[in-house]
């Protein structure tokens, strides 16, 4: 069942299930794990609310083929720890439903620049500025379930 408002206008349009498992291996504290497609590429992300951005695996950035010259521009995020500098693009994320219709948002991607002889080994986090804060969103932790929902332009002005 998706939810509602009090006066029965729709909260979510669309829910997922999710996995509650550390990011990687060499992890011990659990993330919400959500499977999302970027520009068609299905992928695993952690939710992030704390972070910035998309920031997209350069794995899966490979695999769109992406070119550093159609960026929107550059920054630099403190990872783990360290600092990474990467590329900035505008680009499509689809959350896909177990239950209800799909969200497709137009979200601002990080994308860290490696060296060749660099690895990430981190999958992508939606982090909530350029990302989330585009839906409407809730988790159901008693079902493993994420509700999310489109924001309605007079809302996402409020």
């Amino acid at each position: 069942m998706l939810l509602q408002f009090t006066n029965g206008r729709p909260f979510a349009q669309g829910c997922c299930g999710f996995l509650y498992r550390p990011a990687t291996e060499r992890e011990t504290t659990p993330r919400i794990m959500l499977t999302v497609q970027i520009s068609g590429i299905e992928t695993q992300t952690a939710l992030d609310t704390g972070g910035v951005y998309l920031v997209c695996d350069p794995e899966v950035a490979d695999l769109l083929d992406l070119d550093p010259s159609s960026g929107v521009g550059s920054d630099s995020l403190g990872i783990r720890g360290r600092k990474v500098s990467g590329t900035l693009y505008r680009l499509p994320l689809r959350l896909v439903p177990d239950e209800g219709r799909g969200l497709e948002l137009e979200v601002t991607a990080f994308v860290p620049s490696l060296e060749p002889y660099e690895t990430w080994g981190l999958p992508s986090f939606m982090g909530l500025s350029g990302c989330l804060e585009r839906l409407r969103f809730a988790v159901d932790p008693a079902t493993d379930t994420f509700y999310f929902g489109a924001m309605e332009q007079e809302e996402a002005l409020l």
